[in-house]
């Protein structure tokens, strides 16, 4: 069964995209740590990051980091930590998160954002790619 996102990058669930490429897609985090977390995921469905092939693992790599300088770039903060956990969806995804401080990496602290609040935050990020 494909995982949640494999739904999201197949269109069949609605999602905040930033950015795609022939590999991997971004698009924001509906229950974020803070306001721009975005996830950066390999359309090939995989669980664990260390069963992605060297090539496959490289380029995702590359591109969250693009898509890293752009949340940077969008989003007031300190810094964008980078976060590979997977155990909530089979499927592996790099967490972006803009950190003003450490609550915001500890995954207890979420924000609640509206649907204007979101589609601002990923035009605002999708304009700095």
């Amino acid at each position: 069964m494909a995982s949640i996102f494999t739904k999201i990058i197949n269109g069949e669930i609605p999602s905040y995209k930033i950015a795609e490429d022939d590999d991997n897609f971004a698009f924001l985090d509906i229950n974020p740590n803070s306001k721009g977390h975005t996830l950066c995921v390999p359309k090939k469905e995989v669980d664990k990051i260390m069963d992605l092939d060297e090539e496959s693992y490289m380029k995702l790599m590359a591109f969250s980091r693009k898509v890293g300088l752009a949340v940077e770039k969008a989003v007031p903060c300190k810094r964008v930590g980078m976060s590979v956990i997977g155990l909530e969806v089979p499927h592996v995804h790099v967490h972006l998160i803009p950190l003003q401080n450490m609550a915001s990496a500890t995954f207890q602290h979420k924000e609640s954002l509206t649907t204007e609040e979101f589609e601002a935050v990923a035009e605002a990020i999708r304009s700095n790619i």
